[in-house]
């Protein structure tokens, strides 16, 4: 029977949409992977770009200009899924995954274009949701292309750890372009990568999208549905709550590594940079890892020893005062971020039924930006108006709460596998 509001729910013995096929078809899911690293690698680079951009323009003043345009780039990423998975809900997912990645190469080459500020923000907010969009809709396509469970976990690994690769990455791409281009040169070659990305997704076999039954709804049923289904489902909304532990320590990580490594340790440049490598490398080798554990524990395992992993390493940071502390605690911080948020998009796929996939998807990548923009906005003023000893003790609190509040929606006894 229908929920009251027609909404459905899972539940413990409700059969998913998507069974495992056996039949995974490797070589368009490679493509289609090739296309989405390339455009991360791309979108990093841009951002590396961009600042340069913006200091030409607005000297100093740019910071200002800089930390707009990024506030622009998670809401555009909040906004993106929920609005744009109700207009593209019955086009071509193939022919959307094009046009994204041509609006981006486009948004680019415009960027090389700009005399004013206001420019800058029109075009990143229309940059960050083509690309929001994009990575909803690749994640809403990839359970389609591989058939097995094996197949599929690989897959999220890989994400994850593209990732995380993004972030050393990008800033190395983008010094060797400036060393010999200007910055808006430096973004005209940038766009290539974009279209490089639409040559592959072209060359992959995507499948339609599935039909979600939305068409006689209103246009508010049809933006609230994703949450709407997230909120009634005990699994999605202990996802929510993880969403939140991982924000939190993504923010402190985020915010207040160049604080505590030149600020208090009062060391250079290169040890901030340690630092956030040290977080990057603890994400990647847990993504690695992500595997094997599946084969041995259930998502909930995974996701609570991550979150309690994330709760004791931000509680440890009151002791710490040398680099090497700092750069253990961040290492672990990287591999609680990997065990507790990765499982959530294949717990997605695996309880969601065909219609409501992508919303769902669309539903988790908001949430999960709007806990990021919240979990950003709280550990830069902790930092700045209590200092960072009592920030790492309130943000680990508040992180210990939302894997409390995970046990609870989620209770050792429910299996929603």
């Amino acid at each position: 029977m229908p929920e009251p509001g027609g909404v459905k729910t899972y539940g413990a013995g409700v059969e998913p949409g998507i069974a495992w096929s056996g039949i995974s078809d490797k070589r368009s899911y490679y493509r289609l992977f090739a296309g989405y690293v390339s455009a991360l690698i791309a979108t990093g680079v841009a951002t590396v770009a961009l600042a340069l951009l913006a200091f030409d323009m607005a000297g100093d003043e740019s910071g200002a200009v800089i930390g707009t345009a990024l506030s622009l780039k998670i809401l555009a990423y909040i906004l993106a899924a929920p609005v744009v998975t109700v207009l593209f809900d019955r086009l071509p997912r193939k022919a959307v995954l094009i046009v994204l990645d041509l609006i981006r190469a486009g948004c680019l080459f415009l960027l090389a274009l700009v005399v004013e500020i206001w420019q800058i923000y029109a075009l990143v907010f229309v940059f960050a949701l083509a690309s929001g969009t994009f990575s909803f809709v690749y994640l809403a396509v990839v359970p389609y292309l591989l058939g097995t469970e094996a197949d599929y976990t690989r897959s999220l690994s890989r994400s994850r750890i593209a990732s995380e690769l993004e972030g050393p990455l990008s800033p190395l791409v983008a010094a060797g372009l400036l060393l010999v281009l200007s910055p808006k040169a430096a973004l005209g070659v940038i766009a290539a990568a974009f279209i490089l990305s639409a040559l592959l997704v072209r060359a992959a076999q995507i499948p339609a999208a599935a039909n979600t039954g939305m068409g006689r709804e209103g246009l508010l049923s049809k933006l609230t549905r994703g949450p709407a289904l997230f909120v009634r489902v005990p699994a999605f909304r202990a996802v929510v709550a993880l969403d939140l532990a991982v924000a939190l320590a993504s923010a402190m990580v985020m915010v207040n590594t160049v604080v505590l490594v030149q600020g208090v340790f009062d060391l250079e440049r290169d040890a901030s940079a340690l630092a956030f490598g040290a977080f990057g490398l603890g994400s990647v080798l847990a993504a690695v890892a992500l595997p094997l554990l599946h084969k041995r524990l259930r998502d909930r395992s995974i996701m609570l020893a991550g979150g309690l992993l994330l709760v004791a390493c931000l509680a440890l940071g009151l002791l710490q005062s040398t680099l090497p502390g700092l750069l253990s605690l961040w290492f672990g911080l990287g591999i609680g971020v990997a065990l507790a948020l990765t499982p959530a998009t294949f717990l997605i796929r695996r309880l969601a039924r065909p219609s409501d996939l992508q919303v769902l998807m669309a539903a988790q990548m908001s949430i999960a930006n709007a806990c990021l923009l919240l979990a950003y906005s709280v550990a830069g003023w902790l930092g700045a108006e209590l200092g960072l000893g009592p920030t790492f003790a309130i943000l680990a609190a508040l992180c210990a709460a939302a894997v409390l509040v995970f046990t609870r929606l989620w209770p050792a006894d429910y299996a929603p596998e």
